[in-house]
């Protein structure tokens, strides 16, 4: 088991921690009730667009409602999130299905609690883009043959997606050079030409088109209309062992989800807390979907291309691993 999640975390369980919502005591307990009440729970997240909602949930108290005080923690990938929330570092995660399909498949012991994200579903206007700088000669998917794209993690949800769109343009996708980079690394090295392409989510995406870059694929819209990307998770075992804390956390989420998808002008505020985005580049912004729930078509869309490629020994469990 140490061996399986050490390569999960894939050399990126690099984490810092981040201060909103968070008392500051990365040793804190998720049992610590003193203060009428109120438990302490660390929560593993990327420092994305994504994950705007529970920092909006934060701010408007839904989590203290509900006897919740979260303390905030970044990673590059849900890869890297996964080993933590499994090991007890972290009581809940963010991460992309994907991630979450392979840790299942390989009997790692983690539940998905509540939904976290979804794609638009509109080509060419999605919170996620495979993007290139002004002035490159490549124009479609078909054309990453050969070149450099860079993804948050590797054999995670971004891979399998620029795959597919790769294939639905024509292209051979086993022939792409895929390198792992942090989201927010991926505008300057796609300026400098150290890469030829990147599969950028906001707010890095803003930053791109800031420069000039473009998007030639909607990678996430091309693995399944309204596609479930990523969800918030927890261990099987703290899921058996703490009901009650794992029901308030699902309900303070949801409201957080409902709040941030009719007030979007929140969001964007918020997004500026937590990420190096200017408040210039934020009116670009493209805001993703936070529907109440998963869509359990899109997710089995993405396991078969998850199996096409490679990524599972043998097929997850989707009725163990989702709610």
């Amino acid at each position: 088991m140490r061996r399986l999640l050490a390569g999960l975390a894939a050399g990126t369980f690099l984490l810092a921690t981040a201060a909103c919502g968070s008392s500051g005591d990365s040793g804190t307990s998720d049992k610590s009730s003193a203060s009428g009440g109120t438990t302490t729970v660390k929560l593993g997240l990327i420092p994305i667009v994504d994950v705007a909602p529970v920092y909006l949930g934060v701010k408007k108290g839904f989590y203290a409602e509900h006897g919740l005080k979260l303390s905030l923690t970044t990673a590059q990938g849900g890869a890297a999130i996964v080993p933590g929330v499994v090991s007890g570092q972290f009581q809940f995660g963010f991460s992309n299905v994907t991630s979450l399909m392979i840790a299942q498949s390989n009997n790692v012991p983690v539940k998905a609690i509540a939904n976290g994200i979804a794609s638009t579903g509109v080509q060419g206007k999605d919170f996620g883009a495979i993007t290139v700088k002004k002035g490159s000669p490549l124009k479609s998917a078909k054309d990453l043959e050969g070149k450099k794209v860079a993804i948050n993690t590797l054999k995670n949800i971004n891979e399998t997606a620029v795959r597919e769109s790769v294939r639905k343009a024509g292209g051979d996708p086993d022939k792409v050079k895929f390198v792992e980079l942090a989201f927010d690394q991926m505008p300057a090295a796609l300026d400098s030409g150290q890469i030829d392409a990147a599969m950028v989510v906001e707010p890095a995406l803003a930053t791109v088109k800031s420069q000039g870059g473009v998007a030639i694929a909607s990678p996430l819209v091309d693995v399944a209309p309204n596609l479930t990307v990523a969800m918030y998770f927890t261990s099987t075992q703290y899921a058996q062992q703490n009901p009650e804390v794992v029901k308030k956390f699902q309900e303070a989420t949801a409201e957080s989800l409902a709040y941030a998808d009719s007030h979007p002008d929140e969001v964007r505020d918020v997004v500026t807390t937590y990420t190096k985005i200017p408040a210039s580049v934020l009116a670009q912004v493209t805001l993703p979907k936070w529907p109440a729930a998963a869509d359990r078509a899109s997710i089995e869309a993405l396991e078969k291309l998850g199996q096409q490629d490679g990524l599972f020994k043998t097929a997850p469990d989707l009725d163990k691993l989702l709610p």
